[in-house]
């Protein structure tokens, strides 16, 4: 699968098969292609060459009602939260129903009793249930992407994309939004992808990791596997600053996508 931007390929033939319930971390310099490879599973950035399949599927050709069915299944997790900061917690993690709810009652904000309880019970999951009430914008980056998290969860995907979701987080609110993740995966079953600029963060997190440099795979394997010499040749001149971030204490040991 390749991502074409004028002369330039952002991702460039990369082939991976994505077995169902893993955490992946996607690591690479900036610019190395995760964000796009990201975007292309869910059809936010259309592939210039290649297939995407999922249970046979070639997710590639689909259109209408069954591309918004694969998008409700691919929940996306952005740096920037993208939440709405003028609507309180409770909306902005029921807005992940919209996918599973008729547009008219979506449209009129016809929540059913249901509904709220499944969106309360998220953000409970993440110790957040206190701060239903307060608006998006007045909370904390920590709280803001673990309102983010628990929106994804209510989707009811079967897989969660994650791009560089603790890019702008101290290392205690780190940790809280790698363990909501990790909880995710281990409780649900949950595949989660998730693009990271922290090298021990991955390692302490992820079952496998996929190394991007210009736009190509060029590792992929367990965390054991990835040494220091082979980091550093991922990384180049950015390797001390990966591989030296702080890590957030108690931490885990530690494309066909899955149907």
């Amino acid at each position: 699968m390749s991502k074409r931007f004028g002369d330039k390929f952002a991702v460039a033939d990369v082939s991976l098969e994505i077995s169902t319930g893993g955490f992946i971390g996607i690591i690479g310099r900036s610019g190395a292609g995760k964000s796009t490879l990201l975007r292309m599973i869910n059809r936010l950035a259309e592939p210039s060459a290649g297939r995407i399949l999922a249970d046979g599927n070639d997710v590639t050709r689909l259109s209408g009602r069954r591309l918004y069915r694969w998008r409700a299944d691919c929940a996306m997790i952005f740096q920037q939260f993208n939440l709405v900061g003028r609507l309180d917690v409770l909306t902005n993690v029921l807005l992940g129903r919209l996918q599973r709810t008729p547009n008219w009652r979506s449209m009129l904000k016809l929540w059913t009793h249901e509904e709220k309880a499944i969106a309360l019970s998220a953000l409970d999951q993440f110790d957040i249930a206190q701060i239903a009430a307060q608006r998006a914008d007045s909370l904390s980056g920590g709280q803001q992407q673990r309102v983010a998290i628990a929106r994804a969860l209510v989707q009811e995907p079967r897989i969660i994309l994650a791009d560089e979701p603790i890019a702008s987080l101290d290392p205690r609110n780190t940790k809280t939004v790698m363990d909501a993740l990790l909880r995710i995966n281990k409780h649900y079953g949950i595949t989660v992808l998730c693009n990271l600029h922290s090298l021990d963060v991955a390692r302490c997190y992820c079952d496998r990791l996929v190394g991007m440099a210009g736009g190509r795979v060029v590792f992929d394997g367990s965390p054991e596997c990835l040494t220091d010499h082979v980091a550093r040749d991922l990384y180049g001149l950015e390797a001390d600053e990966v591989m030296d971030a702080e890590l957030p204490a108690d931490v885990p040991a530690g494309l066909a996508v899955p149907a």
